[in-house]
């Protein structure tokens, strides 16, 4: 267990940190909140690699398969905003992060059946909370902040009630 945790917090925190550390020094990127379509790619790619990493060569999928399921969809997503930005379409990262981890809370504690009305109440309230600070900043239009909850929401569903 302690190894697997070891994993999650070197692959998703640890190094993530790092290689935007040097993206900034190196001056691929300017900042994380406010990056640009083409400032987007490397770091969006680099964290597809790293998802992928995590969901190959650690034991997530026999030990903690619900946990397995959250970072598959997080590829997923991943995955799909790449794309978008290929295509020139910026959604919001912040919505995407914050849907994924709602709808996954909502799934696992109704697989779980714990009442956990609160926290999921909580969750959809931080949502808002985050949608509308990106909208007032000027950061996002609705349509972006719209397809990060999709793109957040929809691989975590897909995942977990069809194990795509």
């Amino acid at each position: 267990m302690y190894l697997s945790l070891i994993q999650i917090f070197i692959l998703t925190l640890l190094l993530p940190i790092s290689f935007f550390s040097l993206l900034k020094i190196f001056k691929k990127i300017k900042s994380f909140t406010e990056a640009t379509l083409e400032e987007r790619r490397l770091p969006i790619f680099i964290q597809l690699v790293l998802l992928y990493l995590l969901l190959k060569f650690t034991v997530l999928e026999t030990h903690f398969p619900e946990l397995f399921k959250f970072f598959q969809a997080g590829f997923i997503s991943a995955f799909l905003v790449f794309v978008f930005v290929i295509f020139r379409f910026k959604a919001s990262l912040h919505m995407i992060g914050c849907t994924s981890l709602t709808v996954f809370v909502l799934m696992f504690t109704s697989y779980l059946e714990i009442a956990a009305i609160n926290t999921v109440a909580l969750l959809i309230l931080c949502m808002g909370f985050v949608a509308s600070s990106r909208f007032y900043m000027k950061a996002h239009t609705p349509i972006e902040l719209i397809a990060g909850i999709a793109i957040g929401g929809l691989p975590q569903i897909l995942v977990w009630f069809y194990n795509i």
